[in-house]
């Protein structure tokens, strides 16, 4: 049974920083793209973070460019995205998702292109 539960949500202030965990289990997570979305009330879900299946190639959107870094340990089966600079617009729930390892040297920002989600994580940013 493929799981990804995600962890490290919760309130900071702004301009604070916090770090999600993403463990996965019942997958060949090594040999996966693995990317971070989020959604926020009333907004539909939207990308965040992606990186290959070796760290080696990574991408952002543009809101949160400078400010988040994802990173992934192959050894742990994690995936992590640190977050500094937090804004109260950086307010969402987080979810990390999995891709196909046919696609695995591949960045991708659409959706479709991961199978697998966590249940994700609140992260609230007050001002």
């Amino acid at each position: 049974q493929v799981q990804l539960v995600e962890s490290g949500g919760g309130l900071v202030q702004a301009g604070g920083s916090l770090r999600l965990s993403c463990a996965a289990s019942g997958l060949t997570f090594s040999s996966r793209p693995m990317g971070w979305f989020r959604q926020a009330p009333g907004k539909e879900r939207e990308f965040v973070a992606a990186i290959n299946w070796s760290g080696t190639n990574t991408d952002y959107a543009d809101s949160v460019k400078g400010r988040f870094t994802i990173s992934r340990n192959n050894a742990k089966n994690t995936v992590y995205l640190q977050m500094n600079s937090l804004k109260p617009e950086d307010t969402a729930v987080y979810y990390c998702a999995a891709g196909s390892p046919k696609l695995s040297a591949v960045v991708s920002r659409g959706r479709d292109e991961y199978g697998y989600w966590g249940q994700g994580t609140q992260v609230t940013v007050s001002s």
